[in-house]
């Protein structure tokens, strides 16, 4: 499965993709304030690319539980003090976490290659067409609720059926506005509206959502399910994470969002190699 973000062209079939994170925020759950200054920010894109990073996901608005939006200037004052000296400095595929038609534009235009939408099920048709006007890559994320409330909503009656179908619906409508379809990502959104066991049979049912056929990003990075698992703060979760990310790519991910991205990376290759053999 191929995958394509502006001028960016990858073969999932061949070598899965490892996104790291970096939250330009105050108060992001695990790195919240470690990056907000624009210096420490870059050194960390210079770390994560060195670890073999393939895509660096800038977010400039967090999405913890309980967190409230900040105004779209202030979300781009973030990005950007961050996006431009990245992107004169490398070319390593860049993405942008927004939900915000005119923070993405603004993006696209100082040279991001891709959209993480959060509210990717919402069917934002305005911003599904300005990625389809840069050509850019484009996560469709699922969530129910907001980063507000989403944690007070996670009852389902048949959880995979309703992602499943969610994400399908909102494919269709970007294929609709103009995104070409290598150009779709899809994920399930671990964490976003879900309760520890949603999130749980969501990981264990990922074939049903690559069914869709589009390449599946997971994002299970230090996340809280893991905690209440193992007993651990948000510090001591590689462990976990890296376990519950090689049972993603068992089960058909391809696209891994990460902070740890030297441990990950040597994982899930590893994987990959006996997988393959």
């Amino acid at each position: 499965m191929k995958f394509k973000a502006r001028d960016k062209y990858f073969d999932l079939s061949t070598k899965p993709l490892i996104m790291g994170i970096l939250n330009i925020t105050p108060d992001s759950f695990s790195d919240g304030g470690k990056f907000y200054d624009p210096d420490k920010a870059i050194l960390q894109c210079e770390k994560m690319i060195a670890e073999g990073a393939d895509i660096i996901d800038i977010g400039g608005e967090s999405s913890r539980p309980g967190s409230e939006p900040v105004s779209r200037e202030e979300e781009l004052d973030r990005i950007m003090s961050i996006l431009r000296p990245l992107r004169e400095r490398f070319n390593v595929c860049i993405s942008v976490d927004t939900y915000k038609p005119e923070v993405a534009k603004a993006a696209l235009g100082e040279g991001a290659d891709m959209i993480n939408d959060i509210f990717g099920t919402e069917n934002d048709r305005d911003l599904f067409k300005t990625a389809a006007s840069y050509s850019a890559g484009l996560c469709i994320m699922h969530i129910k609720g907001s980063p507000l409330n989403m944690q007070s909503t996670t009852d389902y009656g048949d959880i995979i059926t309703e992602i499943k179908n969610s994400l399908e619906s909102s494919t269709a409508s970007a294929l609709e506005c103009g995104v070409s379809s290598d150009s779709i990502v899809i994920d399930p959104g671990i964490g976003f509206g879900k309760d520890i066991e949603g999130n749980l049979k969501i990981l264990n049912n990922l074939d049903r959502f690559a069914e869709i056929g589009r390449p599946l990003l997971i994002g299970t990075s230090r996340k809280s399910f893991i905690g209440m698992i193992s007993g651990s703060d948000t510090s001591d979760r590689l462990s976990g994470t890296i376990a519950s990310n090689i049972i993603a790519l068992i089960k058909g991910a391809s696209i891994f969002r990460v902070h740890d991205i030297k441990e990950n990376k040597q994982a899930i290759e590893l994987a990959c190699r006996i997988l393959n053999t």
